[in-house]
Formats: structure tokens, sequence, C-alpha cells
């Protein structure tokens, strides 16, 4: 990568910028204890990209919140459907899982960013293999610019990490987190295959929750907010992801491709947002929007969240996945597998949309399959 210049007309070398970052080992939040005050060049996003940042609505209602206790249940099959087809967000309540462990969660990532870095330097890792690791912007040596935000992941299905793998801020509380918002994942898919006149086991039967990937992500303080993205704008490729936010909020969504819109923390809700590869097999019945996270304005307070993504298991399934088809409409897209989808993505990284790789009139149309082959 060559040298350039940086908003001071001095001349650095992004590469090895970037490399010295990541060989501390320390992530983002090292900057800041380091006391950073100013933005370092290689977390400068373009202006373009910047253009928007001060732009966003407080909207009420624009993310819907479904009961998934509601006594009727058509009336939540109607409403996941609106949702699902329109914004691609809506807020879940009465789920069923203990705010204690909601909050325990949080609390463990929080603790885990907020301890020894040896903790973290003992898991830093951009080998996508480990199924425990931590790091700084997946994408770090291939997007145009950083986003002031750490990670830690872990593999929850198939075949989770042994406990003694785990770090020890969130050993006691990832494992039962795990099977909690597995259940939460399963319900929605019910009723997102309801909402596509389906059975409603018609999607868990296509695998499309068999993997479980939980990725915390940790926002701290930033010195120069308006200059960078927490996380910038982005659809997730999966089927289905399942957000636990904390109170501070900062996630935006894309509402009909033109208006930013805040997601605003509802207390004990998980946010629901449609992966692309959902949209895929609903042939466009469903969006997977895109959504972003600005970059923390807090001068003390780091931002929390926790996505859970549910998607068939990318290791061994060799499924083909394509528009499920009434006949009527034809096929959007071509059948892909799912380990071929989540590789596009993360070689185009958040710098592009992996979906749009796979539309027919890119290339030669092949023919629908009825959801999975």
């Amino acid at each position: 990568m060559p040298s350039t210049e940086s908003a001071a007309g001095v001349a650095w070398d992004r590469r090895r910028e970037l490399q010295a970052f990541d060989d501390t080992k320390a992530g983002v939040k090292g900057l800041v204890d380091a006391g950073v005050t100013a933005l370092p060049p290689i977390f400068r996003h373009s202006p373009e990209s910047l253009e928007s940042i001060t732009s966003s609505n407080h909207v009420a209602g624009a993310i819907p919140t479904v009961d998934l206790a509601a006594p009727r249940r058509e009336d939540a099959v109607a409403l996941v459907r609106h949702a699902a087809r329109t914004v691609g967000f809506f807020q879940v309540v009465n789920h069923g899982v203990p705010a204690e462990l909601m909050a325990g969660m949080l609390e463990g990532v929080r603790r885990f960013n907020e301890g020894p870095a040896e903790a973290k330097q003992a898991i830093y890792s951009r080998d996508q293999a480990r199924k425990v690791r931590f790091a700084s912007n997946f994408d770090l040596f291939s997007s145009a610019a950083a986003n002031w935000r750490d990670t830690l992941f872990f593999h929850l299905a198939p075949d989770p990490a042994p406990s003694e793998e785990l770090p020890e801020a969130v050993r006691d509380v990832v494992t039962e987190y795990g099977h909690a918002v597995t259940k939460v994942g399963l319900s929605v898919l019910e009723l997102l295959s309801e909402s596509l006149g389906l059975s409603s086991d018609h999607l868990r039967d296509m695998d499309c929750a068999e993997n479980l990937n939980a990725v915390c992500q940790y926002y701290p303080p930033c010195p120069e907010p308006y200059l960078t993205w927490g996380t910038k704008r982005h659809t997730d490729p999966g089927f289905l992801t399942v957000l636990l936010q904390d109170g501070m909020g900062g996630l935006q969504v894309l509402v009909d491709g033109k208006t930013w819109v805040d997601v605003p923390p509802v207390p004990g809700a998980f946010i629901i947002n449609i992966g692309d590869l959902l949209q895929l097999v609903s042939n466009d019945q469903f969006r997977s929007v895109e959504h972003r996270v600005l970059a923390n304005k807090s001068k003390d307070t780091a931002r929390v969240s926790v996505a859970s993504f549910f998607n068939t298991n990318i290791e061994r399934s060799t499924r083909l996945y394509g528009p499920i088809t009434d006949g009527r409409n034809p096929p959007i897209y071509r059948s892909v597998t799912a380990r071929e989808f989540i590789a596009t993505f993360n070689r185009i990284g958040l710098d592009g949309r992996s979906l749009d790789q796979y539309r027919l009139d890119r290339d030669t149309p092949t023919p629908a399959v009825e959801g999975c082959e």
C-alpha cells in the first residue's frame, strides 16, 4: 500500500500505521487508554462517506415493536411481515430471556474490554477459524478507513469452544446467553416463515439457524466522532441478526433508501434485522437494510452491544440456497452456498454488498430452487 497524505498534508505510510496499530493487540481501547486527543489518520473517513453523519431522525414507530407473547398470533405475523418487507428491522419484547441474563452479557463484554490488556492480547487474532478471538476491525487491512470499535467474537453453535477457552470476564454467562438467544431466533424465524405463507418450521428446516456467532462490539469514547464511524453503513450477510444493545443508542437504519432513522434503545428488547441471505431466499419479499453505528460522542462511557448472527453451518453445508418461488414471480438471484456467500462478504468487507454479486441480471440466469437444494 503506497504512502499517502494525512489530513495535515504530511506524507505517511498507511500500511505501516495499520500494522503498528494491529501489533499493539490493544485495539481502539488501547488508543483511548494512551490518551489520544486527535483521531489517528487510519480512522479518518472520506468527506463523501461522512456527508450524512449528522443526518438522522427520531421517527416514532419507524422501527415497530413485536410482542412475542401476543394473544393473537396473526397480529404478530402481520406486524413482522410488514416490518420485514419495509424497514427490515423490528424489536421484540416478551421473548422469555431474563433481564438479568441480558444485563450480565453486556456487563461481561464491558468488563472484558475494560479489564487487563493481557487478557485481550492473549486471544487477539485475525484467524477466522478461531472460535474465540479479539480484534479491531475484521477488514482493517482492506477497508478504506477503520472504524472506532473493538470486537470480541464467539462461535456458539454448532461445536462451541470449550468453556476454558472463554475469557474469564464472560465465561459464566456466554453459554447460557447463547441458548437463550437461540430460542429467540427460532421464534422469530417461525413468524417469518408464516409471513411468507409457509409452515412455521420452514426456515428452520432449511438450517437457517444451525450456526450461531456472537459478535460483541465495544465502542470507546471517540476524540473526534464526526470524522469516523463506530461501524460504517453495511448490511448483515447471514439469515438473521438478534441484537442486544445497551441504553446509549447510536444505531441507525436507512429507511426507504434515503432517510437515516435512529433505533432507540427499548429496555428489555432485542433488535431483529433481516440478513442478506434471507432477502435472497425470500426473493426480495424481505429486505436486508443498510444500517450503521455512530462513533461514540460520550466523554467517558463506552457503548456495548452483542450481535447474534444466525446462519447455516458454513463449514459443512453444501446446500444451495436460492429464491423460494411460487411459479408466478421469476427468481431474482442465483443459487449459492452459504460458504461462498460469506467468503464474498469477507472479501468485500463493509465497503460493498455481497448480495449484489448474486443478482441474475449480472450474469446468465439459472433456474430457481424451492428454497434450497
